[in-house]
C-alpha cells in the first residue's frame, strides 16, 4: 500500500523521498480518509484545516499540547479527532504513546489511532486530562534518561575508567536495566532490592542517591514539566 505525506520544505520533502522510498512526499495534502498532524504546534491547526478541506474524516495529531477541543474547532464537524503524546524512543521502535479521544471519536477511531502507534512501541488510552502528566513522565522522560547516563559516564571517567568504556558500560546497563523491567512481572521496587544485598556497595551508592535528593528531584522534573505542559497548551 503507498502511504501519502504532505511537507512544505521542498528540502525536507527530498529528504523524506530519499529516505523512505514507499511514501509519495506531496507539498500539499491532497485526498484521504485518515490524516496524521505531526507539524510544530503552531501551524497544526492550519495543516488540519488544509487536510479537511480534501476530505479527511478522521484526525490523530501529535502536535505537542495541541488540545482536542481546538483541533476539533479547526476541523469542523464530522471530523473523529485523537490525540497523541509520542515520545523519541519511536524512532527505534521504543516509543511510550498516549492517546485521547476527543469528543466525537469512538472505539473504532482509538483502534485506529493505536493500530498506527503500535508500529513504533507501546500505546496507552487515557483522559486527555493526564496529557499534560504523560508529557512531564514520558515525554520528556527520554532526557532525564540521558542526563542519568551522562552522570554515570562521568561518574566511570572520575573512578578511573577510559572515557569509552564508561560509556559502553553505562549503556549496556541502562539498557539491561530496561529490559529487566519489560516484562513487568517485577516491580522496580523488587528489582532494585534483588541487586541491594544489605551493606553492600548498591546499598552504600543508593543512600548517597536518596541523601541528595535525585528521587525527590525526578519527582519534581516529572511535576514542573507536566505544569509547563499544561501552560504551553493553554
Amino acid at each position: 500500500m503507498t502511504c501519502v505525506s504532505s511537507e512544505l520544505s521542498a528540502e525536507r520533502r527530498d529528504h523524506l523521498q530519499e529516505e523512505y522510498p514507499g511514501v509519495e512526499v506531496a507539498d500539499t495534502p491532497g485526498p484521504c480518509d485518515g490524516l496524521v498532524i505531526a507539524t510544530k504546534p503552531d501551524v497544526a491547526l492550519d495543516a488540519l484545516a488544509g487536510a479537511v478541506a480534501h476530505g479527511a474524516r478522521r484526525v490523530l495529531s501529535i502536535a505537542a499540547g495541541v488540545a482536542t477541543a481546538s483541533l476539533e474547532a479547526a476541523s469542523g464537524d464530522g471530523v473523529a479527532v485523537v490525540r497523541a503524546m509520542p515520545n523519541t524512543p519511536a524512532l527505534v521502535g521504543a516509543g511510550a504513546t498516549a492517546i485521547c479521544a476527543g469528543a466525537t471519536a469512538g472505539a473504532d477511531d482509538l483502534d485506529w489511532a493505536e493500530g498506527l502507534l503500535s508500529a513504533v512501541g507501546m500505546v496507552e488510552r487515557v483522559p486527555e486530562s493526564l496529557m499534560d502528566a504523560v508529557t512531564g513522565l514520558s515525554g520528556s522522560g527520554p532526557a532525564y534518561v540521558f542526563m542519568v547516563a551522562e552522570a554515570l559516564v562521568d561518574a566511570g571517567v572520575l573512578n578511573g575508567l577510559p572515557r569509552d568504556v564508561a560509556v559502553r558500560l553505562t549503556n549496556q546497563t541502562l539498557l539491561g536495566a530496561s529490559k529487566l523491567l519489560e516484562p513487568a512481572d517485577r516491580s522496580a521496587e523488587q528489582l532494585r532490592a534483588m541487586v541491594t544485598s544489605p551493606g553492600g556497595t548498591t546499598a552504600v551508592g543508593l543512600t548517597v542517591l536518596e541523601d541528595h535528593g535525585v528521587r525527590s528531584a525526578f519527582i519534581a522534573a516529572v511535576t514542573e514539566a507536566a505544569r509547563r505542559a499544561a501552560e504551553l497548551g493553554g
